[in-house]
């Protein structure tokens, strides 16, 4: 992800079928969406992405953070809320494949709002293991909700996935 991409990936970001299922649902101002790129792209256990398909037409956006500089990461993403149907997979094998090929990692998290059914079963599609459920971890300003805590190993992806 580059300073170009900024635009775009906000648009994505704010659009209420993507927000409805983040931490912080408010609408995001371009202000303060340039202070978070400012402030993450000087961190270098952190890596931001653009998912792009094979006509390189951007459709996704993701990210790693390492924890504690090792070879363990968290990951966040959202697809594009006009991509066409399976981005959400495509962009998943190819964020995958690159987090344990070339980042190296062994280990990625992943976390999803015990209302968000689609996440859930997208982190079970990709081979996650649901590791916890984190009860009432989540206030929204009107209700709590549980935090389902996702891992995939590396020997658990085996690096043949192909994306489509």
């Amino acid at each position: 992800m580059t300073e170009n991409d900024l635009e775009l990936v906000l648009e994505w970001r704010n659009h209420i079928d993507i927000r409805r299922y983040m931490y912080t649902q408010h609408e995001i101002s371009w202000d303060e969406h340039c202070q978070w790129f400012r402030r993450v792209s000087k961190d270098h256990t952190c890596h931001l992405l653009i998912y792009s398909n094979r006509e390189n037409i951007p459709l996704g956006f993701l990210s790693f953070q390492c924890i504690n500089g090792g070879p363990i990461a968290e990951w966040g993403f959202y697809v594009s809320p006009h991509g066409p149907q399976g981005t959400g997979v495509r962009l998943g094998t190819a964020a995958l494949n690159y987090a344990f090929t070339q980042l190296k990692l062994h280990k990625v998290c992943g976390e999803a709002l015990g209302f968000n059914e689609r996440s859930i079963k997208f982190h079970q599609r990709l081979g996650f293991q649901q590791e916890g459920v984190l009860r009432d971890q989540h206030f929204d300003g009107t209700h709590y909700h549980p935090v389902l805590c996702f891992g995939l190993l590396v020997e658990e992806w085996g690096l043949d996935h192909e994306e489509n």
